[in-house]
């Protein structure tokens, strides 16, 4: 038996569908982890282990997460098997500027040189560094921990038309498409926003939806008429 992914594979689809499309030198990011909070036997001592990143566009994005579909137990952590319980793909929705990661990869790789450490892995710090660099800044990201939400509460704060909300395991994110805010709702949709208990904001990773989320299906929920 393999591990499971790709829970709906339509879901994926239509989501992947959604992603702005790419400009020249743009790649989306997404890594696979395991996670502590959704296995009772993991022994990870902080919350999150990362099993597999990779860089991809759209048209290749599916067959990148089908290729996380492993025999079962060849994922390992600390001598142990992963369970699938615990595993979750994330991606940052705003896509990766392989230009600027260009330029801050040969700093940092630089300055690794110039401090003479022994120990490094230059793909890692290069995948680091794009992870890093964001290219076009589409979505502003709301985390928010807790449910159930009112997505009405949002009517105050922002015009509906800029906004998708993801339900998540344990919460929701809400993503604002900053270009597309009126000019009314500019000066107080961030702070308005901010206001529901949100946990973290900012150009933040997001699960993926019809992946797997420590046994949760994420979606896009309907909650408005465009």
């Amino acid at each position: 038996m393999n591990y499971e992914i790709i829970k709906d594979k339509n879901l994926l689809l239509d989501f992947i569908d959604w992603l702005p499309d790419l400009k020249e030198n743009e790649k989306y990011y997404c890594s696979l982890f395991s996670r502590k909070k959704y296995s009772q036997n993991s022994k990870l001592k902080s919350d999150k282990a990362q099993l597999k990143r990779f860089l991809t566009d759209k048209e290749r994005m599916y067959n990148k997460i089908s290729q996380l579909e492993v025999k079962k137990g060849n994922y390992i952590l600390f001598g142990e098997t992963v369970e699938e319980q615990s595993l979750a793909l994330y991606i940052n929705p705003n896509p990766r500027s392989l230009l600027k990661a260009t330029y801050s990869s040969i700093i940092e790789l630089t300055k690794l040189l110039r401090d003479e450490k022994r120990s490094f892995n230059p793909h890692a710090e290069v995948i680091s560094c794009i992870q890093r660099s964001v290219g076009s800044k589409i979505y502003l990201d709301f985390d928010i921990d807790y449910k159930p939400f009112d997505p009405t509460k949002l009517d105050e704060f922002i015009n509906r038309d800029c906004v998708e909300i993801l339900e998540t395991r344990g919460g929701y994110h809400i993503l604002v498409r900053v270009n597309d805010i009126k000019p009314e709702y500019k000066s107080k949709f961030y702070n308005g926003i901010k206001s529901l208990n949100v946990d973290q904001t900012g150009d933040q990773m997001i699960p993926i939806p019809g992946c797997t989320q420590g046994g949760f299906i994420p979606k896009f929920i309907s909650h408005y008429e465009k």
